[in-house]
């Protein structure tokens, strides 16, 4: 696959195409001349005397300096050195390569007044797999996330540390060993590599797919354990859900629907005239997680297709706009709710444990899922400790990070996002309930042995047996954490979720 940057156009899914795939990326000719274009119209500002902001004068608080235009390409290369501020372990490659993606994206646009040449650097490090090492902490998340994508720019340069096929080497010995030379930056190419919010952007846009896949999987979860309590579905009924007309809500209660669809289990008779919240109410909770997800989405892609710089050069008006897209606001309150969002969908997913394994609400199973020896054998007793645990977990990084601001550069950055810690949070909390997810599933899949000979529906049965293909039912106790391993990863891989679609088609 070939992605082709024209600054406007740019998908989440292509990110992820490139991020973690591996496909080309190449600039578009219509970004190519914009960009060309764009060069042009700075260098007459510059010639007639114009004073641009890190162009011909310092930047933050040193913005009024002036700045002689022998002088520029010099203050490009300092300023990065001088960002290049971050601490901490690297961000993983594929958030890193999403980093260069969205940047180059944002230049290609063609108001950022940088050379084309500036621009394919971006492209050739992606396509020859020279990743930069960039700390994941430090920003700010205003004005954009400067200490990681200046670290991410000293690579350019020849300078900084890289990946190289697996191998952390510096900037220079990669780009030797791809084949490339470092990049002679001229004036105003400094700022502009480093000055956006692709970090948090990069980082979010994983995160969100990630997400995605994770709530359709957490359906089937969901699901499963509707199936094996025998829990009452009138609760799921389309009538019901009409009357309240949320997309995300009519949606999950339409999977849930098809995924319990001729269970036969479901067919027994109930003891209950309605089942507890964590069984009755998922399409209300999980479909306010899914229109969240969906407003995390549409955030995300006007970001990336955006012009988040400053200043920002107009070519057509031969004119310089200072303002403030770098600001990460948009991105920081999506990240939080992103975080929030799937915090909820582990939340209710580890009740639903519970009330798998208490013999006081699990209708009859038997306790802690484990059929023999009870005593002797535990069962899935401590499986429920570690969702717990990991949901409490949760509960802390929810906490928003935007409400938080700390000034910056004496004062005149003083109003910051911390769009970026919220999003490292937000792919945190993923991780986390990639794990209760998987418990669930597992549980799930050990009651149903319970209700053998009878069958599950149909995703759900699809569901139970791609789980059975990896971990075998539970007939005395066992080291678990390596079966909670296997499972989380037939989550991330999202295998459950396409094993189930190719049996019954997309779920909403």
């Amino acid at each position: 696959m070939k992605v082709e940057l024209d600054g406007n156009s740019l998908s989440i899914g292509q990110v992820e195409e490139v991020a973690r795939k591996g496909a080309e990326v190449r600039i578009a000719e219509a970004a190519v001349k914009r960009v060309e274009a764009n060069w042009r119209m700075l260098q007459r500002l510059v010639a007639r005397g114009d004073r641009i902001y890190g162009v011909n004068t310092g930047i933050g608080a040193f913005g009024n300096e002036p700045i002689s235009l022998a002088q520029g390409a010099e203050l490009s290369k300092r300023m990065i050195r001088a960002h290049a501020a971050g601490v901490g372990n690297p961000l993983p490659v594929d958030e890193a390569r999403a980093c260069l993606l969205l940047r180059a994206n944002t230049l290609a646009k063609g108001y950022s007044g940088v050379r084309v040449n500036t621009l394919q650097m971006f492209c050739e490090l992606l396509n020859r797999g020279v990743t930069p090492v960039i700390c994941e902490k430090g920003s700010v998340g205003t004005s954009g996330d400067l200490a990681p994508l200046a670290q991410m720019s000293l690579v350019l340069m020849g300078e900084g540390e890289a990946f190289f096929k697996g191998v952390r080497m510096s900037g220079a010995e990669a780009l030797q060993k791809a084949g490339l030379m470092p990049l002679e930056l001229e004036a105003r190419e400094g700022l502009a590599l480093f000055n956006g919010a692709q970090t948090m952007s990069a980082i979010g846009c994983l995160a969100l797919l990630d997400a995605e896949r994770l709530l359709k999987t957490a359906q089937i979860a969901s699901a499963m354990t509707v199936d094996s309590l025998n829990a009452v579905t009138l609760a799921f009924d389309e009538r019901l859900h009409a009357l309240r007309p949320y997309p995300g809500q009519i949606a999950v209660a339409g999977n849930l629907r098809r995924l319990i669809e001729g269970s036969e289990i479901l067919q027994q008779k109930k003891t209950d005239t309605q089942s507890a919240y964590s069984l009755r109410c998922i399409p209300q909770v999980l479909g306010a997680s899914r229109d969240a997800l969906s407003y995390v989405r549409r955030q995300l892609e006007v970001e990336i297709n955006s012009a988040a710089d400053n200043p920002i050069f107009i070519t057509d008006d031969e004119c310089c706009l200072a303002g403030g897209n770098f600001h990460g606001q948009p991105i920081a309150i999506a990240m939080d709710l992103l975080g929030i969002a799937v915090a909820e969908i582990g939340d209710i997913a580890e009740r639903r444990v519970n009330r798998l394994l208490n013999p006081a609400l699990n209708g009859g199973l038997p306790a802690f899922l484990i059929g023999e020896e009870r005593g002797l054998n535990s069962g899935l007793m401590i499986a429920q400790y570690t969702a717990a645990a990991l949901v409490s977990e949760n509960k802390i990084l929810s906490s928003p990070a935007v409400v938080d601001s700390i000034p910056c550069s004496a004062d005149q950055e003083d109003h910051v996002s911390m769009g970026t810690i919220g999003a490292r949070k937000a792919r945190d909390i993923v991780r986390n309930v990639e794990y209760v997810v998987a418990i669930e599933l597992l549980c799930a899949a050990q009651a149903m042995e319970f209700r053998q000979p009878l069958k599950a529906g149909k995703g759900t049965q699809v569901a139970y047996e791609e789980v059975r293909k990896e971990v075998a039912a539970l007939k005395e106790d066992r080291v678990v954490y390596p079966e909670i391993e296997k499972v989380r990863k037939l989550v991330m891989e999202a295998r459950v979720l396409e094993r189930v679609e190719a049996e019954m088609g997309a779920l909403a």
